[in-house]
């Protein structure tokens, strides 16, 4: 089938770009992007058309140019650092010469967005609330992982399970019900586990944006919550070829990391390529010393080769990500409270200080392969534009558990996905944008070791939807609907003379769609508004799972009965913003029916029902998937303050609250599992040298991050307890150094947990580990004070 489908994707590739060569004539833009103050050239400046991946930089007199392009109307951003943001709708038809006059701004650009819309969309005119994160903000984050980057965005959040794993969370949902888009595809990896992350090199990101809300009219089924689009192998602007060199050094657990690429579009032709390693050993914190077993490392590469021209693109794409990272379980030596490490013939250690600065992961560890290759095309039909894009993923994971045979997998998850999409966006002369389309994929999961969590599987899912958008004047209007439908055959499993999982066959279809509004009431204020209806289907692992999780330490049980969740979510809000003052608020009401949740099995005593892991002999707490109607509802606050004239200067203030529960009441409560506590970010923030000769984009801040004390857990069989509260305190400064108006080099320093609080975050699985019995504590606490250095090296040189 695999094969089968490339070679028809081939086929039609070929006979759409004959077809468009032949029809589509050639356009250019072209003009000058200038200071509108001083009328002097932006050189550097980009332009950018979304629709079809291509752009420029203006050279030296602000000038640029893009050659080949095809006839239609498309959306343009034009955008430059301490610059507002230029976006303006451009009918090409022939040469265009369109120049640009860019206004100085101390706010934060806004942009355009691609997640969740039919066609590429200001911000301002997206009826769900979308954040974004460009490159140069990337760059200057310290993290450990890509998802904890966005961390500070509100009501984004993580279930983590020491510095390498992180599995994002939005609104109070996760796993699942959050999808994962990278370079076009949704990214497939087993994600309903949560203790390996998300299988994309974070240092290779150049643009990430967050859709908080139900898309499923976009995505299919899972997106309950919203969407992660990460961008990576992004071509180059036109005529330019870019060289990337990148470094990053972190003193709590000795992170090194490196990354390099280059990139460069002429005459239509693009590529891009990168590299890169990185590596930690243990973590540590004030309370627990170094934290066994948390290490890991990570060498990645992906490369990008593409032609476009008038008549549209294609692109084809290849990554492949493999990391080795440690399971930390937490047991510890019960007359010091040391952490212990498991030794060949059933023996165990103290572990030493050389066991904690190991970079090699130590048993039990895994190791996670994932492999893709995409191909991504856009074609001119006459008026018409037919987008179609065809991706396969080899994802694998192992969990090495023996210490007499470390180098033979335990479990051994071997999942291949077959994604594809065509969308057809149809041509319109009035304010009406509209498309049509089927995604869906196909995919197979296969064991290839003793231990086994979930059966083998084929899974088939297709969809179609139409989308569309009205625009005019102030309002624009975006809906659609979509029909999915999902085939799952589970496979038996017979062990000895038992049947551990029953073969089964099962089909989920439902009906997803959304209605928005957004309005710009005036210049400064805009209003939104949003319904919509989301579906899942419960996953492999909650339908049938029957064994020991080990990167968990449970032992879960599924449930063949279990039904499509689907969820009516409204929020709305306002966005306002003046020269000295910015000022946003949501909320948000969702209801989910069939909310699907884990929880711990009660002994015949009323205690926790465990057993013992026959390969491991590890103690595991037993748990099954369970269903309820669940009733979330927030608010995101956000206001920045930049005085005049201390134009230099931002006070951000940041508020987040989340509130779940069930309808009926589980053994004596109704809050639901895995709710982020209520948040509050205030951060003091200096720009400095905006057009420095040497020194530029200075900046120095401090951060305040208070975490509040998390009084409703799901205590339901014990399943989860309180969080106490936290203070962190971070500390940030960079600049850019230039000679010749170029930039040489940037270099970004940061001071996390100055205080080296020790803390347990709610969403941390670490936190429900082994108790130390010389203290009394339970689990183990995230990371403590941590300095981190970024040196980021840019190259751009003219491709003549």
């Amino acid at each position: 089938m695999k094969k089968g489908l490339l070679f028809i994707a081939a086929g039609l590739v070929i006979c759409i770009t004959a077809y468009s060569q032949k029809t589509i004539t050639k356009n250019t833009l072209t003009g000058k992007i200038i200071n509108e103050k001083t009328a002097a050239p932006l050189a550097g400046a980009s332009i950018f058309i979304p629709d079809l991946k291509i752009g420029a930089q203006a050279t030296d007199d602000g000038s640029y140019k893009i050659s080949s392009l095809p006839a239609g109307k498309y959306l343009v951003e034009v955008s430059f650092i301490g610059f507002e943001s230029i976006f303006e709708t451009i009918d090409l038809d022939g040469t265009i010469e369109k120049n640009f006059s860019l206004k100085e701004s101390v706010l934060e650009q806004e942009g355009v967005t691609v997640t969740g819309v039919s066609t590429p969309t200001r911000i301002r005119q997206s009826a769900q609330p979308v954040s974004i994160l460009k490159r140069a903000e990337l760059v200057s984050t310290s993290s450990t992982n890509i998802i904890n980057t966005l961390v500070h965005i509100p009501r984004v959040t993580a279930v983590t399970t020491g510095p390498a794993v992180s599995k994002p969370f939005i609104r109070g949902l996760g796993y699942n019900r959050v999808v994962t888009v990278n370079d076009g595809i949704r990214q497939e990896g087993q994600q309903w586990g949560d203790e390996h992350g998300i299988e994309i090199d974070d240092y290779s990101a150049q643009r990430i944006e967050v859709l908080k809300g139900p898309a499923s009219l976009t995505y299919g089924s899972d997106a309950l919550a919203g969407v992660v689009n990460i961008q990576s192998l992004l071509p180059a602007p036109s005529d330019v070829i870019q060289l990337n060199l990148l470094g990053d050094y972190q003193t709590n657990n000795a992170l090194r990391g490196f990354y390099s690429s280059i990139a460069g579009t002429k005459n239509g032709f693009s590529f891009n390529a990168y590299g890169s390693f990185k590596e930690a050993h243990d973590y540590k914190n004030k309370y627990d010393g170094y934290v066994f077993n948390s290490k890991f490392y990570n060498d990645n590469f992906g490369a990008m080769v593409g032609y476009g021209g008038s008549w549209g693109y294609s692109h084809l794409l290849v990554t492949n990500f493999d990391q080795r990272l440690g399971i930390v379980e937490g047991d510890r030596d019960s007359a010091t409270g040391e952490f212990i490490r498991a030794l060949p013939g059933g023996n165990e250690t103290i572990a030493t200080v050389d066991d904690f600065k190991k970079i090699k992961p130590l048993i039990p560890f895994q190791r996670i392969r994932h492999f893709k290759i995409t191909s991504d095309n856009s074609f001119n039909i006459g008026k018409e534009r037919l987008d179609l894009t065809i991706g396969f993923q080899h994802n694998q994971r192992q969990e090495f558990g023996d210490p007499d045979d470390p180098e033979t997998p335990n479990a051994w998850f071997n999942l291949k996905t077959i994604n594809y999409s065509a969308k057809l966006n149809l041509y319109t002369s009035s304010n009406w944008k509209t498309s049509i389309g089927v995604s869906g994929m196909y995919q197979t999961n296969e064991n290839k070791a003793e231990e086994v969590l979930i059966p083998e599987y084929n899974l088939f899912d297709v969809g179609a939807f139409v989308f569309t958008q009205y625009h005019k004047d102030k309002t624009t209007f975006s809906g659609g609907i979509r029909f999915d439908n999902r085939h799952i055959d589970s496979k038996e499993l017979i062990e000895g003379t038992d049947v551990k999982f029953d073969a089964f066959t099962k089909n989920f279809a439902d009906v997803a769609g959304s209605a928005g509004l957004s309005y710009e009431a005036t210049k400064a204020l805009t209003l939104k508004l949003n319904l919509a209806r989301g579906f899942r289907a419960p996953n492999l692992a909650e339908l049938a799972s029957n064994g020991a999780h080990e990167g968990t330490i449970r032992y879960e049980i599924g449930d063949h009965n279990l039904k499509a969740e689907n969820s009516l979510q409204i929020d709305g809000g306002f966005e306002m913003s003046s020269d000295h003052v910015s000022f946003s608020a949501a909320a948000f009401y969702n209801h989910i029916n069939n909310f699907i949740f884990y929880r711990k099995v009660l002994s015949s005593s009323g205690g926790d029902s465990t057993l013992i892991d026959p390969d491991t002999g590890a103690l595991l707490t037993v748990f099954k998937f369970n269903q309820q109607t669940a009733n979330l509802y927030g608010t995101e606050l956000s206001l920045d303050i930049h005085p005049h004239p201390l134009d230099w200067l931002h006070f951000e203030n940041t508020f987040s609250f989340t509130r779940a529960q069930f309808s009926e009441t589980i053994d004596g409560t109704k809050n639901v599992p895995f709710i982020p506590a209520a948040q509050f970010i205030t951060a003091l923030k200096g720009n400095f040298l905006s057009n420095g000769r040497f020194v530029r984009n200075l900046y120095l801040g401090i951060e305040s991050d208070y975490t509040f004390k998390h009084t409703h857990p799901f205590t339901g069989y014990n399943t989860e307890t309180a969080t106490s509260d936290y203070w962190l305190v971070d500390i940030t400064a960079g600049t850019d150094i230039v000679r010749r108006n170029k930039t040489l080099f940037s270099i970004h320093l940061s001071a996390l947990n100055i205080g080296d609080v020790a803390y347990q975050n709610h969403l941390s699985r670490l936190k429900y580990a082994a108790v130390n019995n010389v203290t009394g504590r339970q689990g183990v606490f995230n990371m403590g004070r941590n300095f981190g250095i970024k040196l980021n090296v840019p190259l751009d040189f003219k491709w003549n």
